[in-house]
């Protein structure tokens, strides 16, 4: 089954092909290092992270390049508000942006480019576009005339690019400026003063900022590339304008093959706003939530569509990742030989369970990978693991003699790392699981009173004496302890 992808330019899902066999060239949108990443550069670098790994689990060899977008409006005005150097803001933000990214398991691309680095080639673009009369200079810079190529309005959205200029995101260009027409985008800004500048055939300036994604994407792809991602906000103005320059500047189209653009997200509904007090950096939210909890919860989503972050998803993405590892853990300790023996063939129709279920594994593997085909679809691929936890665990407590155990030990580990590890990316190391956790300090000091009471609500309980248990119950709740009761007895844990 070939891999489809829902190409934003053709608005359906189309086969993927790509230009060389057995390669891909993917290109997506970086941040602006102005400050630390939120929970929206998450979810676009988690989305193209399952991208990525699934096109090199299916056999490609990916180049994949990121931008960081290092001079800009907004990274000047921090700069100014802290009272600091742009350039010193500017890496310590990069630095943090690696911090968060492998905090959530997300693979490096293998090239990260920084638009400061690429002047030159802007100014280049920008002298070729003014030959060939797509753009042209005023006082306030150079600006890419939109009129001189009609027939690519609205390639992505859909529709003429004033019907979306009030969604642009304040981007498309300043009011008051000399540009011909509003629909016209800076390809240079001329200097103001206590800015950054550069030299340019136009006086000192530095560049606009649709134009580095297509002087870094060219440059390291030449004229065309298989894949160009970045968040569902970016196909106007930003990817549009890259398709103008991009394609008038080389008289190659299409330079993109493939547009790949993920969905938003929401806090408890309401589109995540500084304004609306629902802002959650990553720095934060990892306070709080575990990094993998918080991978699961934004993958378990169609990357294409919005995701609803609040308590109750979080929660639930704990419950079943929870479930995944301690899955993961069984097989691993069920793993006592290195030579196990050989497992017999799997027949979903078999009456023999060991049989049946290895079937039905395969048979939920197998559909793992017709989902990951099929567009990417995470949220059916972690489906299909949740499946694979469920009947591994039923296995592994049946009553299988030793050597059978140690071998679906061994099928499950490695079923569970092709699938939850190397594609979706929430497992841990080998070692990393089985190292016991360490206590923590403060369940050691108050391990003494927490047992001594639940003794007594114990005693409270048998005796039919409420009261008595709801005033331990409460005692236990200051300390911070919850008490869940089983079989077995209480069982208690921090908070």
């Amino acid at each position: 089954m070939p891999i489809r992808v829902h190409d934003t330019k053709r608005r359906e899902k189309v086969d993927f092909k790509t230009l060389e066999p057995g390669k891909v060239s993917m290109y997506v949108c970086g941040v602006t290092v102005y400050d630390r990443c939120h929970l929206g550069h998450a979810r676009c670098y988690l989305a193209f992270d399952l991208i990525h790994r699934w096109l090199e689990a299916s056999g490609f060899d990916v180049d994949y390049v990121q931008n960081f977008t290092d001079i800009d409006d907004k990274i000047i005005a921090r700069a100014n508000e802290i009272d600091g150097d742009w350039k010193t803001l500017v890496d310590q933000n990069i630095e943090a942006y690696y911090e968060d990214m492998d905090a959530l398991n997300i693979l490096r691309a293998d090239t990260y480019p920084r638009c400061t680095e690429y002047v030159d080639k802007m100014i280049s673009i920008t002298e070729d576009l003014i030959e060939k009369e797509h753009a042209y200079v005023t006082k306030d810079g150079v600006y890419f005339h939109v009129d001189s190529a009609p027939e690519k309005y609205g390639i992505l959205t859909g529709q003429s690019i004033d019907a979306v200029r009030s969604g642009a995101g304040g981007r498309v260009g300043d009011t008051g400026s000399t540009k011909r027409d509003h629909k016209d985008f800076a390809l240079w800004k001329a200097a103001k003063p206590d800015e950054p500048t550069w030299d340019s055939p136009w006086g000192p300036g530095r560049p606009g900022w649709h134009i580095e994604c297509t002087a870094m994407s060219l440059d390291h792809f030449d004229k065309e590339f298989d894949i160009h991602g970045g968040g569902h906000d970016l196909r106007f103005p930003h990817h549009e304008a890259e398709i103008f320059q991009g394609e008038c500047h080389t008289g190659h189209s299409p330079v993109v093959h493939h547009w790949l653009h993920n969905g938003f997200v929401n806090i408890d509904g309401e589109k995540m706003s500084k304004s609306l007090g629902n802002f959650w950096a990553i720095r934060d939210i990892l306070q709080h939530v575990d990094a993998m909890v918080l991978r699961f919860a934004l993958i378990n989503a169609h990357y294409r569509s919005p995701i609803d972050m609040n308590d109750t998803l979080l929660k639930d993405a704990e419950r079943n990742y929870n479930r995944v590892l301690e899955t993961y853990v069984a097989a691993l300790k069920a793993c006592e030989d290195d030579s196990p023996v050989k497992l017999p063939m799997p027949d979903i129709t078999s009456e023999q369970p060991l049989v049946k279920s290895l079937g039905l594994l395969e048979k939920m593997g197998e559909g793992f990978a017709r989902a990951m085909d099929d567009d990417f679809n995470s949220r059916e691929a972690v489906a299909k693991v949740l499946g694979m936890v469920r009947e591994v665990t039923k296995v592994l407590q049946s009553e299988l003699d030793q050597a059978d155990l140690n071998a679906f030990g061994h099928y499950a580990v490695d079923l569970l790392e092709e699938t939850a590890g190397d594609v979706l990316g929430v497992l841990p190391t080998r070692e990393m699981a089985l190292a016991e956790p360490e206590e923590d300090p403060r369940r050691a000091e108050i391990a003494d009173e927490v047992e001594s009471l639940l003794v007594q609500r114990s005693e409270a309980r048998t005796n039919k004496d409420w009261p008595r248990a709801d005033s331990i119950r409460d005692e236990l709740t200051a300390l911070g302890v919850v008490v869940v009761d089983t079989p077995d007895g209480p069982k208690w844990d921090l908070a």
